[in-house]
């Protein structure tokens, strides 16, 4: 196999992550995090404060997504999985079926640093490019935001 070839493939498998640094306490930005109502969606059932919380995120139409918190350290890292979705717009209704968005968080020279990763989401999947721009907005912006200026912009009650 060429070198550009066996680059190709790899890239194929790399799950999306996004580092975000902020100043903030880790305690603030795990806080901040927990807090989906704030900078993802307004349209939550359930809470998403603690091991074992379900929560679902109604997004209008059929589509939802349920999400079990399966680790949860306190300001350090906490990983959600997807157990139950539909969404309408895919061909695979269930393609977050059984992914998992990661959180840790890490301090160095006053900063802290979040490393998020969505668990599944790689390119080859088909809602990769626009799944991207939604993290790129949700994390990079709104939960950034949230964190920083204590206020988010998550997607509005429907």
């Amino acid at each position: 196999m060429l070198k550009e070839e066996k680059s190709r493939k790899a890239g194929e498998n790399k799950n999306y992550n996004a580092t975000i640094v902020v100043s903030q306490t880790a305690g603030e930005a795990f806080k901040s995090i927990n807090n989906v109502t704030k900078w993802w969606t307004e349209n939550l059932e359930g809470s998403s404060h603690k091991l074992n919380d379900v929560f679902t995120l109604l997004w209008g139409g059929k589509s939802f997504v349920t999400i079990k918190i399966v680790e949860f350290v306190s300001d350090q890292k906490v990983v959600w999985q997807v157990t139950d979705s539909y969404l309408e717009w895919l061909t695979d209704k269930m393609e977050w079926q059984n992914t998992k968005m990661s959180f840790e968080i890490s301090t160095r020279d006053n900063k802290t640093e979040i490393y998020f990763t969505h668990i599944g989401l790689v390119p080859k999947v088909e809602c990769y490019n626009d799944c991207v721009k939604g993290w790129d907005q949700y994390v990079k912006g709104s939960l950034v935001k949230l964190i920083t200026e204590g206020k988010g912009q998550p997607q509005l009650k429907k």
